[in-house]
């Protein structure tokens, strides 16, 4: 089984769905694969919105000022820069599209504040922000006669010119990518997808650590296969934690969006006080990694599971009008926002790093291209300033499409199907208790060894344990037919793997990697 295309296109949230939807207005064909549903993205769950300088008070200067300072240093001045000054106008697209952002009844955007931004500009829909986007997005999507959008495909790896050139037995004059391979999800058959130019939109990986506001399809897909094509990655070291996660005895980690304390909510431990003045002169809207190391340290010094937010202090009708999602959470789980405190704690939300690519969504490996939370830009540097990354995503998309389409320009069109998958001697496993261990295990090491505050030790105990688990699943990868548990719990342990060498190579705190 094998398809011909000119892009295929890995994810659909925002930076793919733009990103697909730019290159085939300009006349290539597309072929965009997920391996859920196409409305299932950690686009979907952004509920804070998208920053951009919008109001004649704020300057492009503060946004990149702003920026920098949360990324402590690490940030690409030039990158930053561009993403920030061409944002304006990839919000008016998607204004155009049909994306309704919320305003204020004089008809200006009403603009909110999140941590770590000196001035309010972060363009909402309420506190469903992405759903409104990726719905805009889909719908064009379905009109474009160039596109053709699958369900329940999952990427498995990627296929090159210089591993086709091993299995030949040959040498690769250069390197590229020419497809992948992808496993249909309902009929577990592995077809081969035969393209010029891949890109990589898979999101990150919140899935390594137990507990998380990503959704379940967050499992660092793209990351791993570019890694193992040899792709360069960095930044790995740099997981954000949301601060605010919603605790509940369920397990769930609902996210309370940042953007509650940008209007007005106080932090306060469990015996009532407020806390985080003394942790930050900007207090309850400091950057996320501070405010997250400040909770982790109230947690362990009261020995409590959790601390409170507060917005008592606000109107039901306010609170029930700008956060409408929040509230429904709230209160499927009996609490009532403007009477009660808020239990919340801190969960893995947002991967920092990724696949090395410039501002146009390249990667070194030619035809390879990668673009939102999966890629590293240089935008976030250490740490990510909130609601950064859609603004990132857009921008890098069109600026990603151009390059692609200049690409394939350059390039001989492909005519012929790359070799198929071959199963072999496989078997379907009778051993799928070995994932669902390993997967609880990778979760729990992670998050106890690899979290909020680091240590050496704890590092190193992380790696042995890894190195452990990467070796069981390899052998299980290459002796039962492939499923997607298995995939997916492969590309995890690589990305953590990952994670944890990064943060083992750097010795002193900066941005979200705090070891002591």
């Amino acid at each position: 089984m094998g398809s011909i295309v000119d892009v295929v296109v890995v994810g659909s949230g925002i930076a793919g769905l733009s990103l697909a939807l730019k290159v085939a207005k300009g006349g290539a064909s597309v072929m965009l694969i997920t391996k859920k549903t196409q409305a299932e993205s950690n686009t979907n769950y952004a509920q804070g919105g998208i920053a951009c300088v919008m109001a004649p008070v704020d300057a492009f200067a503060s946004h990149i000022e702003d920026t920098l300072r949360a990324g402590d240093g690490l940030c690409d001045l030039a990158v930053v820069s561009a993403i920030i000054e061409e944002g304006p106008g990839r919000v008016q697209e998607l204004a155009e599209m049909g994306v309704s952002f919320s305003q204020e009844k004089s008809g200006s955007w009403d603009l909110g504040q999140e941590g770590g931004h000196t001035h309010r500009r972060i363009l909402h829909v309420k506190d469903m922000t992405g759903r409104a986007i990726e719905e805009a997005l889909l719908n064009a999507i379905a009109a474009h006669p160039n596109i053709t959008l699958r369900e329940h495909v999952l990427a498995i790896d990627l296929i090159t010119a210089s591993k086709l050139a091993r299995r030949q037995k040959q040498a690769a004059a250069k390197d590229n990518v020419v497809g992948l391979y992808a496993l249909r999800v309902h009929t577990g058959k592995v077809e081969t997808i035969t393209a010029s130019a891949v890109v990589l939109a898979t999101g990150g990986s919140g899935q390594a650590y137990l507990y998380t506001t990503n959704p379940d399809i967050a499992t660092g897909d793209g990351v791993a296969m570019a890694a193992r094509a040899g792709v360069p990655v960095r930044g790995m070291e740099f997981v954000q934690f949301h601060p605010t996660a919603l605790y509940t005895l369920t397990g769930e980690r609902f996210l309370i969006s940042e953007a509650v304390r940008g209007e007005g909510a106080i932090l306060r431990n469990t015996a009532g006080a407020a806390f985080m003045e003394a942790y930050h002169p900007q207090g309850d809207l400091a950057p996320r990694d501070t405010v997250a190391r400040a909770i982790d340290s109230e947690m362990k010094e009261s020995g409590s599971p959790h601390v409170w937010l507060d917005l008592t202090h606000k109107p039901e009708a306010f609170i029930r009008e700008r956060f409408p999602t929040i509230w429904q959470a709230c209160e499927r789980h009996g609490i009532n926002p403007a009477k009660d405190y808020i239990p919340v704690v801190p969960a893995a939300h947002y991967q920092c790093g990724g696949v090395e690519t410039n501002i146009d969504a390249e990667t070194a490996l030619p035809g390879l291209y990668a673009c939102g939370e999966v890629a590293s830009t240089g935008l976030h540097g250490g740490n990510r300033l909130a609601s950064n990354s859609l603004l990132e995503a857009v921008v890098v998309a069109h600026r990603g499409a151009a390059s692609i389409l200049n690409y394939l320009n350059h390039v001989k069109p492909v005519k012929a199907s790359t070799p198929l998958w071959v199963d072999g001697e496989a078997q379907d496993s009778d051993e799928r208790v070995v994932l669902s261990h390993n997967w609880e295990e990778l979760r729990r090491v992670m998050w106890n060894y690899v979290g909020i505050v680091r240590t050496q030790k704890r590092l190193e105990r992380a790696k042995t344990r890894l190195a452990m688990l990467q070796q069981e699943i390899n052998d299980y990868y290459w002796n039962f037919k492939v499923e997607p548990e298995l995939i997916e719990l492969r590309n995890l342990i690589l990305v953590s793997s990952l994670i944890v060498e990064a943060a083992l190579a750097r010795k002193e705190s900066c941005g979200l990697h705090y070891i002591v």
